[in-house]
């Protein structure tokens, strides 16, 4: 601390520069030493990246444990653990913590909780989106309750500015226990390959209540929740690749609930055509295209910005802009499982749209679905209830939503993908789209089985048929022609039609009957 001379107080402002500059040392440089080693940046140094340069201000930074059992009072360390404050992501205000792991291993205590709690219940009175930047221990064990307590003090709190305010996670090291649950709970959780891990009970336990070998990578690494569980959005290379990632999503994102997305001037042009789009979709309607393509020659400058994009890749979802304006994007996938709807898919498509939803960012659905996977797996695994929660997520969205459909739609799932029977704005089909409620081949083979064995030739007279069906049904034109579709357009007309849909659609105010909150089906 600052000297003192002879009759003389120490200096306060001495006393203030010097107590700053220890509490950003943290655990010790030797602690920060091994964070490097780990391929870890330290908490400072994350928000560094994180944040316009020179914009981070921080809160609490002379904080400590007030724990005094185990030795614990001789072991005090400015800031506890967790660096907090704020700062801005491209000029706009966002509130965040940094786990410090060389701090007691980033280990949650009392006052912990207390900085982390202080910073969200700010951001949520000022509107602002937190970001949380994981990397602990775990629950402080000397401080016991207390420690448990300031998790369920931080759930809480995360389930309150659930849909008010945008919540990133970043899981940067340990995540394990109750501690999971946090991340869980907010929109999007961001991993890092190698040096980040989560689960409720680490591999230890798993062996000796199942017996099961198992590292920690393998069961909860970035690669297991970004492609197995789906868990995590994002699985990052890097620190460095998770905190830019950041920063780019938020771009597509309000501060809150009350605002819209923000827009950006583009050179684009808004009626670009896309001669390319023409020749997308194959002759055959049993082979696959890749739907990226469609998104990547419909949107601003080809820019996609992918969400889940390891996880239940029969959907893509992720975020555009067209004309400057931020959108979502729901795609089924024609190169993965034939885009069919499934447990997977269902869970990743609803999650998506209700934070769009909640978020004031219109959805634009490009659809190209065979219908709901079959079998016992998805049927014993609740299909049923986890594709209604995607029907429930589409109809109980209130922000502009337009359909186009470039192929096939057939069965529920037509109408489980923002239909006009579920309050679809604008929906348009490409002249290559089939509506109906199944495949000409099967529908045939259902309504015309007695004709088909009674035929001299049945394999010729199915052909027939089957081609008479598909000129009756398996087209835009009936779906058109009874108002369930808006426009049969031109393909490489997509984008043109898409931005005069949105611009139609700003203003528009759509509401639900009032009421606590729906019940849908988990």
């Amino acid at each position: 601390m600052a000297e003192t001379s002879a009759g003389e107080g120490p200096n306060p402002l001495t006393e203030l520069h010097e107590r700053r500059e220890l509490s950003k040392l943290g655990g010790g440089v030797e602690r920060i030493a091994a964070q490097h080693e780990r391929g870890k940046l330290t908490a400072r140094e994350r928000l560094d990246l994180l944040l316009d340069p020179g914009s981070f201000v921080e809160m609490d930074a002379f904080v400590t444990h007030r724990c005094r059992d185990f030795g614990m009072e001789q072991k005090l360390i400015l800031g506890d653990g967790v660096v907090t404050g704020y700062g801005l992501i491209e000029d706009r205000p966002v509130y965040v913590f940094s786990h410090d792991f060389t701090v007691f291993g980033g280990s949650l205590s009392e006052s912990f909780a207390e900085k982390t709690c202080k910073i969200m219940d700010m951001a949520v009175k000022a509107g602002v989106p937190v970001i949380g930047l994981n990397d602990s221990g775990g629950a402080r064990i000397q401080e016991g309750v207390v420690s448990l307590g300031g998790y369920a003090d931080i759930f809480l709190r995360n389930t309150l500015a659930s849909g008010v305010i945008p919540q990133i996670s970043a899981v940067m090291g340990p995540c394990a226990g109750g501690a999971v649950y946090s991340p869980a709970i907010t929109d999007f959780v961001w991993m890092v390959q190698g040096t980040s891990y989560m689960f409720v009970t680490g591999p230890n336990v798993v062996k000796t209540v199942t017996h099961e070998e198992v590292t920690s990578e393998e069961l909860g690494g970035a690669t297991t929740h970004a492609t197995k569980s789906g868990v995590a959005h994002f699985a990052s290379k890097n620190d460095q690749e998770c905190l830019l990632g950041i920063r780019e999503l938020m771009g597509f994102l309000p501060l809150n609930n009350q605002e819209d997305p923000p827009r950006r001037p583009t050179s684009d042009d808004p009626n670009r055509r896309a001669a390319e789009l023409d020749q997308l979709v194959p002759e055959n309607p049993n082979k696959p295209y890749d739907i990226k393509k469609a998104i990547q020659y419909v949107c601003d400058d080809g820019h996609f910005f992918e969400v889940h994009e390891g996880y239940a890749r029969n959907l893509v979802v992720g975020f555009a802009r067209l004309d400057g304006r931020p959108v979502g994007i729901v795609a089924n996938q024609p190169a993965h499982l034939a885009g069919v709807l499934d447990i997977d898919a269902s869970q990743k498509g609803a999650r998506f749209v209700r934070f769009c939803d909640a978020f004031n960012i219109p959805l634009v659905v490009f659809e190209d679905v065979p219908g709901f996977l079959p079998g016992t797996q998805q049927e014993h695994g609740g299909i049923i209830k986890h594709g209604a929660k995607l029907l429930y997520a589409f109809c109980e969205a209130t922000v502009p939503k337009i359909t186009v459909i470039t192929r096939k739609a057939y069965g529920g799932a037509y109408d489980v993908m923002n239909s006009k029977h579920i309050r679809g704005d604008f929906n348009f089909a490409w002249p290559t789209a089939e509506i109906a409620v199944m495949g000409a081949k099967g529908a045939v083979e259902i309504i015309f089985r007695r004709e088909i064995a009674a035929a001299d030739d049945p394999v010729a007279e199915e052909a027939r048929l089957t081609e008479e069906y598909r000129q009756k049904f398996a087209n835009p034109f009936t779906a058109a022609e009874r108002g369930y579709i808006d426009d049969v357009i031109e393909a490489s007309q997509t984008r043109p039609r898409l931005i005069s849909a949105l611009r139609m659609l700003e203003n528009k105010r759509d509401q639900n009957p009032p009421k606590k909150h729906g019940n849908i089906p988990l």
